[in-house]
């Protein structure tokens, strides 16, 4: 392990990034953990030797604080090898019930902080020739659930900004990796980290059952976040880290399910695909 390098971690105070943040340290490596809530983060870590610990207040809607976070990181360590883009929340319910406020700031923290955040990192990066990229999606980007259609879709857009965003940097050396994990006890599905939106309509049991049965998974996913981290620090260490990579049996079997489906789809549809072409 190169425990020289610096990682940037974001959505630090609790779940999987407070227990990578932990791992991290632990580790030997030098970390600049943001939270909206500097002090909660302090706590969670606890004692820990200064020098590689930079626990910085991070709003992420607010630009003029990323831009901030980023120059402290750097002064402070002078570099940035690894930036983990780990904030964000769930958020459950009828869409037609969702208003359009609770969309936008499900997209304003799951998607555009990410992008956010990635543009002040990119210029440290490819000024260092070489950084890596770690983008915490979802299963659910690929495979969504009864109710989920707003979180699925910051998701998906995280996964395609990751394909596109590994082209354009392969040149500079800096890799690229969307994690998109199934259910982890990571406190997702409690206050705070899960938005639900109570519906007052009658029918859709399908958005209703699977609302019931997600909180009734809290506290019993499968997916332990200390193997996740441990393979999150696994990755930055290699020079061939794969551009999607799927945690957890479930989302194993829902994503090969779900490529398996589209590609019987793609072909029995060949004939009306190719059709729209003007003749050769």
């Amino acid at each position: 392990m190169d425990n020289s390098k610096v990682w940037f971690v974001t959505g630090a105070s609790q779940g999987l990034g407070l227990t990578l943040v932990k791992k991290l340290l632990e580790s030997g490596y030098r970390v600049a953990a943001g939270s909206r809530h500097a002090q909660v983060l302090k706590d969670a870590v606890g004692v820990i030797d200064s020098t590689r610990f930079l626990p910085l207040v991070l709003d992420l809607s607010n630009p003029d604080c990323i831009d901030d976070s980023v120059r402290q990181a750097m002064g402070a360590f002078g570099r940035i090898d690894v930036l983990v883009n780990n904030a964000g929340y769930g958020m459950a319910g009828v869409f037609e019930e969702t208003s359009d406020q609770k969309i936008r700031d499900m997209i304003e923290v799951n998607l555009f902080s990410a992008m956010a955040i990635t543009r002040r990192v990119v210029p440290i990066m490819r000024a260092q020739g070489s950084g890596y990229i770690l983008n915490i999606g979802s299963v659910a980007g690929l495979v969504g659930a009864p109710g989920w259609s707003v979180y699925s879709a910051t998701k998906a857009g995280l996964a395609a900004f990751s394909e596109v965003l590994a082209l354009d940097l392969a040149e500079f050396g800096i890799r690229v990796t969307v994690v998109e994990p199934a259910g982890f006890r990571t406190g997702f599905l409690t206050e705070g980290s899960l938005a639900l939106v109570e519906s007052k309509l009658s029918g859709y049991e399908s958005v209703k059952q699977a609302q019931r049965r997600y909180l009734a998974m809290n506290g019993r996913q499968a997916g332990d976040p200390e193997r996740a981290a441990e393979i999150f620090i696994g990755l930055a260490e290699r020079s061939d880290p794969p551009l999607h990579l799927f945690l957890g049996a479930d989302a194993y079997e829902r994503a090969s399910k779900k490529l398996a489906a589209m590609t019987t789809e793609l072909e029995a549809w060949k004939t009306t695909t190719v059709s729209a072409d003007y003749p050769s």
